[in-house]
């Protein structure tokens, strides 16, 4: 399995995402799942924010882009390119301000393109082509958002991850939510780290059953 495995935590050791994240590769690893990681550190190795050149370019049909359309591209393109090569991924993230991390929102600005990983049909529809890769987010969240608590609603990063990556293919992506994290007493903050990594070791052993049997 070839795991495109992205941390987009601003911290280091300190992130909860990066450290939930290993403990799902390790579980994956227990279930002597054979792992090719490629691995990136969207807070080491940023995307660029889309600009004005990158937006002319993206949007006039690869047929006729200059030699300087495709530059501005070119890094877009390699990283679109990495993404269909996976099999999988694993995406771990903090919630910033009910969403998700400003170098993620580039990240996906970046991987969502047209003729690369969406086309658009004959009737105007819009296809995604990233149909077959399994997808797991691991979020963490600093106050509860779980389903009946005070700041529910107010989750912005699930639906807009379901949008992003369903346009362009991913219909049922697993997450993986820690919360509380933060505002939260110790007690509180480590028994969301253990419900989550008891989830993840329930993904790993679905998909290593799924690889068994594919």
């Amino acid at each position: 399995m070839k795991l495109l495995h992205v941390d987009a935590s601003p911290k280091s050791e300190r992130s909860n995402s990066r450290a939930l994240a290993r403990h799902f590769v390790a579980c994956l690893r227990e279930q002597k799942v054979a792992l090719d990681i490629d691995y990136l550190d969207l807070a080491q190795n940023p995307p660029a924010h889309i600009d004005e050149s990158f937006t002319i370019a993206a949007y006039t049909p690869s047929v006729q882009r200059t030699a300087a359309m495709e530059q501005a591209l070119a890094a877009s393109t390699a990283l679109c390119q990495r993404v269909l090569d996976a099999d999988a991924f694993l995406f771990a993230m903090p919630m910033h301000n009910f969403s998700y991390p400003s170098v993620f929102k580039a990240f996906i600005d970046n991987i969502i393109r047209a003729e690369l990983t969406y086309v658009v049909g004959s009737s105007g529809q819009y296809i995604g082509l990233l149909t077959q890769q399994k997808t797991l987010f691991i979020t963490t969240r600093g106050t509860d958002m779980r389903a009946g608590m005070p700041l529910s609603d107010m989750d912005a990063l699930t639906p807009s991850l379901k949008a992003a990556f369903g346009f362009i293919g991913i219909q049922n992506p697993e997450f993986v939510n820690a919360q509380p994290t933060q505002f939260a007493a110790t007690e509180e903050r480590e028994k969301a780290l253990q419900r989550a990594r008891i989830q993840l070791s329930d993904v790993a052993r679905k998909w290593a059953k799924e690889q068994i049997s594919s």
